[in-house]
């Protein structure tokens, strides 16, 4: 009894073996209910931020943080625009580039984005360069007419190295035959792969000149430049900030705007799976209010003796709000130790059950990785036990208030 006495008989209730097994079952489900919830909802937000932090990671190591191009004819001043911008504090590296979408021909065909590109200014700007399977994108040399394809354009053009690949680019140009598109033949000499579905499977790299040359640009001109940032979540703070000290000249587009909306989709899709994925938690939650109904209903006599004994109406609640509350701390602890285990090894345990029962949980060309990656993050931890422990908490205070309720006459009549 060196317990506050709601402690004291709260737990002698969670302890006590009933002559009612079925009110211990339901608190054994409730418990269960709530640790698995908990593990699910852990396990799947921190699966859901590495999706999308692998994502951003892959996809923005291939296109530019931020973009700026000319808002008329091609650039031609483009070596003092880089060198403008690169005073921005903001800015990492800057690369001119120029870009269109063309059609790709070997032993297969396939539509594909043209890229040309300054090898060593590209090596700045993106992670291509860290991953050539094969070759490299200094072999992109001026006048040479080389190209470097992802590996997944590889496989549709089935193509290898020293192959000879046809570009041709929509624009078309007058012959004594009519008008015929442009194009020329360019050979393959580096393949990469970035690990991002779309642009392995559709960006081909060319020498900046070469590419000039195929689309009849101007001498010395380029499509814009691109922009390597040091926070790519400022991207768009840092492209205002870049326009206005351009005065307007030219076009400044951050990354937001080019795959913005695929982010905002995965954002969205986190927020749906944390709703529903919290109904578990409040199934789970009901489960103790229906228990501790029961348990009221069961020691209507012990609650009516303790009320003619003279204890307060709210040491009465607060016996069952311990009660409640034990099965939610355990259930809540089970499930952040469980989650945390499971959020850790995923990228193990997924593998094995693939191999098990013959599936791809994560398509590549779907959900643009080919691993399951898991980012398991501190405060969402801490959120979901807090939203567990807060609902296991109020679930309790009906029972309680019924207990409150009780009379003394009434419930000791046939006693």
């Amino acid at each position: 009894m060196y317990k506050p006495l709601a402690v004291f008989i709260g737990l002698r209730y969670l302890r006590a073996k009933r002559q009612n097994h079925f009110i211990s079952f339901i608190s054994l489900i409730s418990m269960l209910g709530i640790a698995v919830g908990i593990t699910t909802l852990i396990t799947v937000i921190s699966v859901m931020n590495g999706f999308e932090k692998e994502l951003k990671a892959r996809i923005l190591g291939a296109i530019s943080h931020a973009t700026v191009q000319s808002v008329g004819p091609p650039m031609t001043d483009w070596a003092g625009v880089i060198g403008h911008v690169e005073t921005e504090p903001e800015v990492i590296a800057a690369a001119p580039f120029i870009e269109e979408g063309v059609w790709l021909h070997a032993n297969g065909s396939t539509g594909a984005f043209l890229r040309g590109v300054q090898p060593d200014y590209e090596s700045r700007v993106s992670d291509l360069a860290g991953s050539m399977l094969a070759g490299s994108l200094q072999d992109l040399q001026s006048g040479s007419y080389g190209i470097v394809i992802g590996i997944g354009l590889a496989s549709k053009l089935r193509a290898g190295l020293g192959d000879k690949i046809t570009v041709i680019a929509p624009q078309l140009k007058a012959s004594p035959f009519g008008a015929n598109p442009l194009m020329r033949r360019f050979t393959l000499v580096g393949i990469f792969e970035l690990g991002e579905y779309e642009t392995d499977s559709g960006l081909a790299l060319v020498h900046i000149a070469d590419a000039a040359r195929l689309l009849r640009l101007p001498e010395g001109a380029v499509g814009g430049i691109r922009l390597k940032l040091e926070d790519m979540d400022l991207a768009w703070q840092t492209a205002r900030k870049i326009s206005d000290s351009l005065e307007g000249r030219y076009r400044v587009r951050d990354w937001t705007q080019e795959r913005g909306n695929l982010f905002q989709a995965v954002r969205t899709e986190k927020t749906v799976m944390w709703v529903i994925l919290s109904l578990i938690i409040a199934v789970a939650a009901f489960n103790i209010i229906s228990m501790l109904v029961m348990v009221v209903t069961d020691k209507q006599s012990d609650i009516a003796i303790l009320k003619t004994m003279g204890t307060p109406t709210g040491t009465i609640m607060r016996v069952f709000i311990v009660q409640g509350s034990l099965i939610g701390v355990i259930g809540t602890l089970l499930g952040v130790i469980g989650g945390i285990l499971l959020a850790q090894n995923i990228g193990t345990v997924v593998p094995v059950l693939e191999r098990l029962f013959g599936f791809s949980l994560f398509p590549a060309d779907i959900y643009y990785i080919t691993e399951l990656p898991s980012d398991l993050r501190q405060n969402d931890v801490v959120r979901f036990a807090l939203m567990s422990l807060v609902m296991s908490l109020i679930s309790t205070l009906y029972p309680a208030w019924r207990a409150s309720r009780t009379h003394p006459a009434e419930a000791l009549r046939y006693e």
